[in-house]
């Protein structure tokens, strides 16, 4: 079972787009479904998550401009990202946690540009 990222792409600051993801099978037992980014030369970080009773939790730098919904049930999450700063240039992972493990998936690229 994979999951696979998609929505990624170039905007200009100020702008919108929509990261979804979603697993190419069914995957039992997720807990909790987030968002980490990685930009060139810096760690992954993490950038929202979404567990399954419901909390969500955002890094500092993007609070107020994206949200994080989806269905875990459904092995789906997406991250509606808006006000785009060039810092949020990065190519963004959804992951899914379970008493399994970690999966990610491959990524999808945004670009900001000012």
């Amino acid at each position: 079972v994979q999951l696979q990222a998609s929505g990624g792409g170039s905007v200009q600051a100020g702008g919108s787009l929509r990261l979804s993801c979603a697993a190419s099978g069914s995957i039992g037992g997720i807990n909790t479904v987030g968002w980490h980014r990685q930009a060139p030369g810096n760690q992954r970080e993490l950038v929202a998550t979404f567990i399954s009773h419901g909390n969500k939790n955002y890094a500092d730098s993007v609070k107020g401009r994206f949200i994080i919904s989806g269905d875990i049930a459904r092995n789906k999450v997406f991250l509606q990202m808006d006000s785009l700063e060039p810092e949020d240039t990065a190519v963004y992972y959804c992951k899914a946690v379970g008493p399994w493990g970690t999966i990610w998936g491959h990524g999808t690229l945004v670009t900001v540009s000012s």
